[in-house]
């Protein structure tokens, strides 16, 4: 007699990303509450029954992706006419100044909600299920991450939701974002029914006191929860901490006791061998993101020297372009042209980064990452369009990066929920929450043009 289950995904490809990196030319798997109860050769028809058969016939399933880093605010100025009224930045600290330090303080409850569904929109379209976002919103601290949750909620998606404490206006600012997150991480960590977790934010080195890191560590442990932070991204980083302190910003972290395996560095664009040195030796992570990095013009981290290393890397996007394929392809070639070595980075690496690799960065890999009996059901079915050549065990991983796109995204699973199934979002309305989006969103940039204060002096 067969078994019954929730879910059977039938006849595909499957690339399960497990210990052996397998790919199964011609497999199943089986979903029973939430949870991935077997994986096997063939159809899977003879062991198992349910109402939702998945028919994988030219089909790719893979684990979920997980984002390692983003700012869904970042979607809310997509084409936005502020561009057009502002001196363009000649360098990345103009970049904050001119146009994102002139958002933030413009955001609250209702952008950070309409920021948070347009990024899980997306993010559910190129079939990323699980994401570590961090918001600013300096004139609306307390509470804010509860209306970003309800959002992704609302799509169904997992993920990590944190508020950017800073200090780059006032010290006590800085506390209240730190506590904004712990409060969030209470509400939420405990919980296993709740898929949206919290966890601690520091803006970045050059706009921290000493004593925020140190709150900061002593509130993730406490909890045990992540921490991450914007490190040396741009030479700013650099300059601030070096005359200040003394000190490199990864040196100063290592100095105040900060690095562990619940960091995460974000970018780590500049940092030296011997910083790098000092990343492996305590088991941080570092989040990479490589479109971010072209588009602010700040240069290409040593992600290929971090890898040979053994330091753990995740792929993310920083808040610019919310498709995990072409990230994938942008991290895969880069550091080609960035090191003038085409034999740097190989697809298998780029889609770890973007699945097992992240999965460790968030304390979940033996729950998610990789499609494995008893990890959770987040699963995305790729039914690729027009492959110019053939999809099968010995090429998977090069069309993963090279040739597919959000286009070939066929259905979306989270803890064994359908969020997409056959291109159709299932909890959501889609043209009615873009029509939301879109009204909150032309209102922000009407608001921007009229009361832009901090940026006046920049306007043309």
């Amino acid at each position: 007699m067969r078994e019954k289950v929730d879910i059977l995904i039938s006849n595909t490809l499957l690339v399960t990303m497990n210990n052996e990196r397998r790919v199964v030319p011609r497999g199943f798997v089986a979903v029973r509450d939430g949870v991935i109860v077997d994986v096997g050769v063939g159809d899977g028809r003879e062991k198992y029954s349910s109402e939702e058969v998945i028919d994988g016939a030219k089909t790719v399933t893979v684990p979920g992706f997980i984002s390692a880093h983003t700012h869904f605010y970042g979607a809310l100025l997509t084409g936005s006419p502020w561009f057009g009224r502002i001196e363009p930045p000649s360098d990345f600290m103009q970049n904050l100044q001119r146009i994102w330090w002139a958002l933030d303080v413009m955001l609250c409850h209702e952008e950070a909600y309409a920021a948070a569904l347009i990024g899980s929109i997306m993010y559910a379209k190129s079939g990323v299920t699980n994401f570590f976002d961090n918001i600013s919103a300096p004139n609306c601290i307390e509470n804010i991450l509860d209306s970003m949750e309800k959002a992704v909620n609302e799509v169904g998606l997992r993920g990590i939701l944190s508020f950017e404490a800073t200090q780059r206006r006032s010290i006590e600012e800085g506390v209240r974002g730190v506590r904004e997150n712990e409060r969030f991480i209470v509400k939420n960590n405990r919980d296993p029914k709740k898929r949206v977790k919290g966890a601690i934010y520091l803006h970045a080195s050059f706009t921290v006191t000493d004593d925020l890191f140190k709150l900061a560590m002593e509130i993730a442990e406490k909890h045990d929860a992540l921490i991450a932070i914007h490190t040396e991204e741009g030479l700013v980083d650099v300059y601030h901490n070096i005359e200040r302190y003394g000190l490199r910003p990864i040196e100063r972290m290592e100095k105040l006791g900060f690095l562990s395996p619940r960091v995460h560095l974000v970018h780590a664009v500049q940092a030296t061998d011997e910083e790098i040195a000092l990343i492996k030796k305590r088991g941080a992570h570092v989040a990479h993101n490589p479109m971010s990095n072209m588009l602010n013009a700040v240069g290409v981290p040593k992600i290929p020297k971090m890898l040979e290393l053994g330091i753990n890397v995740g792929l993310g996007d920083d808040g610019y372009i919310f498709n995990i394929f072409e990230n994938m392809r942008a991290a895969y070639l880069i550091h080609k042209v960035w090191n003038l070595d085409p034999r740097l980075m190989t697809p298998l690496q780029v889609v770890e980064m973007a699945t097992v690799n992240s999965a460790k960065m968030f304390h979940q890999e033996r729950e998610l990452g990789s499609i494995e009996p008893g990890k959770k059901a987040d699963l995305v079915v790729i039914k690729p369009r027009t492959p110019s050549t053939p999809v099968n065990e010995k090429t998977i991983y090069a069309h993963l990066v090279n040739s597919f796109s959000s286009d070939d995204v066929d259905t979306v699973i989270v803890d064994g929920r359908f969020v997409v199934k056959e291109k159709k979002f299932v909890n959501i309305d889609l043209d009615k929450a873009l029509e939301k989006v879109h009204r909150v969103v032309e209102k922000l940039w009407d608001r921007m043009l009229a009361e832009g204060k901090y940026q006046l002096d920049y306007l043309k």
